[in-house]
């Protein structure tokens, strides 16, 4: 009787309604921020663990790896709750996608950072909103002059990040690791676009583990292929425990949190993670590695970040 009285108390019930609204707005928002918090710093983080993987053996055979096992948790999981399968072009899509954002983007990125510091590859992972710029520019559509002054900023930070490494371009090994970054953030964009054109429908988190195992299927038979791999008995713990924290912290909880952050967040919040990225990577593989943090660097990744951020802003007003 007491409990039925208590239920019926204006101020209890005017308590109960508030503390509903705040709870629906720290989901609504807090969860979100929190999202968009992780996914700026544990994906800075990744470049770091993927230069470690990378010191003891062959970049594609460590990518593939890390897409087969974070593959198997999505998929196993969405088998477990038994989600229907994609049909049709829904396939097509994921396949497409699955190269483009994996055997290429990924899979050349973490090559690269074999020959360039984390830092710088980073930087060159985030300039893919410049390529998005020229393919559009190429496809004979018009760009907003916004577009075009960040597109010409990013280029001249980038020109100042690089001045440090003018004598490093007489490398090989480092012309090769800048050749294959700068391919993946192209392969990146054309997988941006292809997602907003053409992608079908589908749950986005089972997508994604399907695109991790048909990337790790081929990344894997490209080893295969060449007899480039090393023994997996032979791989020291050091490459594991990187594989392990690109699975679990790149792989399946980043991942996790920008699919729920992109679907919650506006798009001119939402992009924040491209300008943080870099910074902790830079900031991190000074600290870890002891890599250059140079005046050029630092100068150079502002400049090129604040032209990114007028592509983007330029891109958004444009679709408003």
């Amino acid at each position: 009787m007491f409990w039925n009285i208590l239920l019926q108390n204006p101020i209890y019930k005017l308590r109960t309604k508030i503390k509903n609204a705040f709870l629906s707005k720290i989901n609504a928002i807090g969860l979100p921020i929190l999202a968009l918090c992780w996914v700026s710093f544990f994906w800075g983080t990744t470049w770091l663990a993927s230069k470690e993987g990378v010191k003891h053996m062959p970049a594609l055979q460590l990518a593939g790896i890390r897409q087969f096992i974070g593959g198997i948790l999505y998929v196993g999981f969405f088998l477990y709750k038994k989600t229907p399968w994609p049909k049709g072009k829904q396939w097509k899509a994921i396949i497409i996608l699955s190269i483009l954002n994996f055997v290429l983007s990924n899979g050349l990125s973490t090559w690269g950072v074999k020959y360039i510091s984390s830092g710088l590859g980073a930087i060159i992972g985030a300039i893919f909103p410049l390529w998005i710029v020229l393919i559009t520019v190429f496809r004979g559509e018009k760009i907003a002059r916004l577009s075009i002054l960040g597109l010409v900023i990013s280029f001249g930070g980038v020109c100042v990040i690089f001045y440090d490494h003018l004598a490093d371009f007489l490398k090989p090994n480092f012309r090769f690791g800048i050749f294959i970054s700068l391919i993946a953030t192209f392969t990146w964009a054309f997988g941006t676009m292809y997602t907003r054109k053409k992608a079908a429908s589908f749950n986005p988190y089972f997508s994604l583990g399907l695109q991790m195992l048909i990337s790790s299927f081929i990344t894997l038979a490209i080893i295969g292929a060449t007899g480039t791999g090393v023994n997996i008995s032979s791989i020291p713990a050091n490459s594991w425990w990187a594989i392990g924290y690109l699975v679990i912290i790149g792989s399946v909880l980043t991942f996790i949190a920008y699919i729920y952050m992109i679907q919650r967040l506006p798009a001119e919040i939402n992009s924040i993670y491209a300008y943080i990225n870099p910074i902790v990577a830079i900031l991190l593989g000074a600290v870890i590695y002891g890599e250059p943090l140079t005046t050029a660097i630092a100068i150079g990744g502002s400049i090129t970040l604040c032209g990114l951020y007028l592509v983007n802003y330029s891109t958004r007003k444009a679709r408003i």
